[in-house]
């Protein structure tokens, strides 16, 4: 990547443009929609879809798989998913897995703790079938946009190793995911950069001061939380970039790996800022820092 831009002599948001183009054009994952809860969803209310949480799986090519994999929360302030954007395709074009999480929200009947309960599960899940999947069940991470990035993080700071007590094989499997990469994200519901659709959907109109603060992913970081990169927009006000910047200042009290970037331009919502050069370079960035944590090398 870095010799294409250095060749064609051109700004690096230009460059990236064409490569998301080029990627789209030659990668075509095949994708397959499987139930998140077989035998059905903790405390689901109906047999609907909306009681349903799927994965939607899309791997690499074997020749391109590198045994990384992610899970992606869409966000839509937990009052529905925009899965519009997620890079799925950009994923697979770096030979990594990617499974889309459809995850439970207010928008289909359901607060905390439905959406991390279905975060917690998904990487179980992909853990528990790593060799079927062709996946490094030690690189596996969870991605967030918006509020989805708020689910990202509270997989990231509430987990636990496995459930050894358990009958269900997929609950034995560790739920802490190997990296985090959240975008634009909610984090904070106790400060004034808090996006009050987000916590209202998520705990409702008068939440516990208590489950409030252990909701605020920046106050529940430790030094087990995984290795995380963020990117943001100063022009986001629907989301403010403090909100990352407290998770990152949180990152390193507790002496966590971490990369912030905040751009100047670009509104709520860029996903993967194909259309918006000023922001379009943060995949390549991304994949930098993935691949000098040795994300991308095959195995």
């Amino acid at each position: 990547m870095p010799s294409l831009i250095s060749n064609l002599r051109m700004p690096l948001a230009t460059a990236a443009c064409l490569l998301f183009a080029s990627w789209q054009s030659t990668v075509h994952a095949e994708s397959k929609v499987e139930l998140l809860w077989p035998q059905g969803a903790p405390g689901a209310k109906g047999e609907t879809d909306n009681d349903k949480p799927t994965l939607t799986i899309s791997l690499p090519p074997a020749e391109k798989a590198n045994g990384t994999a992610i899970i992606i929360c869409p966000g839509g302030g937990y009052g529905g998913l925009a899965m519009t954007d997620e890079g799925v395709e950009w994923f697979n074009s770096l030979g990594v897995a990617a499974f889309v999480l459809k995850y439970r929200h207010n928008g289909s009947g359901y607060q905390h703790p439905a959406p991390l309960e279905d975060a917690q599960q998904a990487i179980r899940t992909v853990r528990r079938r790593a060799e079927e999947w062709m996946v490094d069940p030690r690189r596996i991470g969870i991605m967030g946009f918006s509020a989805g990035g708020h689910l990202a993080s509270s997989a990231a700071t509430h987990f636990d190793r496995c459930k050894n007590d358990s009958s269900d094989p997929t609950d034995r499997s560790s739920c802490r995911p190997d990296f985090l990469i959240l975008c634009y994200p909610v984090i904070s519901f106790t400060t004034p950069y808090t996006h009050q659709g987000s916590k209202k959907n998520l705990l409702g109109e008068n939440p516990d001061p208590k489950v409030v603060e252990a909701m605020s992913s920046e106050l529940q970081v430790t030094s087990d939380t995984p290795p995380t990169f963020l990117f943001h927009t100063d022009a986001d006000t629907g989301v403010p970039p403090e909100n990352s910047v407290l998770f990152y200042l949180a990152l390193r009290k507790a002496k966590v790996p971490a990369e912030l970037h905040i751009y100047e331009k670009g509104q709520h919502g860029v996903g993967l800022g194909r259309k918006l050069p000023a922001v379009a370079s943060w995949p390549s960035l991304c994949a930098d820092w993935m691949r000098g944590r040795g994300l991308l090398e095959k195995k």
